[in-house]
């Protein structure tokens, strides 16, 4: 396999109804992240669409010692915890989904996804303020501003003091984030 999906893991969750739509949502391994993928989740079952979660790896994802014996099966331990994550949260959702993981520019990773799925929208998840957001900012940059540069589609970005609500008449209750 060749192009941008030569080294993009993509998994299919469960496959059930395919929908008319779909939805793709930019996922990482910080607690905005999980607010969104709650929001993307529960937006999606309201909208009937299916749902693509990307992930893109980057040095946050893993270990900080790099010199470890057991560098490398840190970072797959890591990344394999943060897939079971979105596949647990993703589980009771009834149409299809697929999760996918790629090395490479956060921004670049869920556009190309985005096109790819012919995506209604674009989710993502934003920080917030203070020193870890800006922190983070400083080291990866604003994904959620890069989409929103380089999309012509429409992008939500879900605020870090976004709380879900406890129970949803056409969801029912809400999982809550691992």
């Amino acid at each position: 396999m060749t192009g941008p999906l030569s080294s993009r893991l993509r998994i299919s969750g469960t496959v059930r109804e395919t929908a008319e739509t779909s939805l793709v949502l930019g996922h990482s391994r910080h607690a905005a992240a999980d607010l969104a993928l709650q929001f993307a989740v529960d937006l999606a079952r309201r909208l009937r669409a299916d749902l693509h979660v990307v992930h893109a790896v980057d040095l946050l994802d893993y270990p900080v010692d790099p010199d470890a014996a057991d560098w490398e099966q840190q970072a797959r331990r890591a990344l394999a915890e943060q897939r079971r994550h979105v596949d647990a949260v993703l589980a009771g959702f009834p149409l299809s989904w697929t999760y996918q993981a790629g090395h490479g520019n956060p921004a670049r990773l869920i556009t190309d996804v985005a096109e790819e799925t012919d995506a209604l929208m674009i989710i993502v998840g934003s920080h917030g303020e203070g020193m870890g957001a800006t922190f983070d900012r400083l080291v990866a940059g604003s994904v959620s501003r890069t989409v929103l540069r380089r999309q012509r589609r429409p992008v939500l970005i879900v605020p870090a003091e976004y709380r879900p609500p406890a129970r949803s008449s056409t969801t029912g209750p809400v999982t809550p984030a691992v």
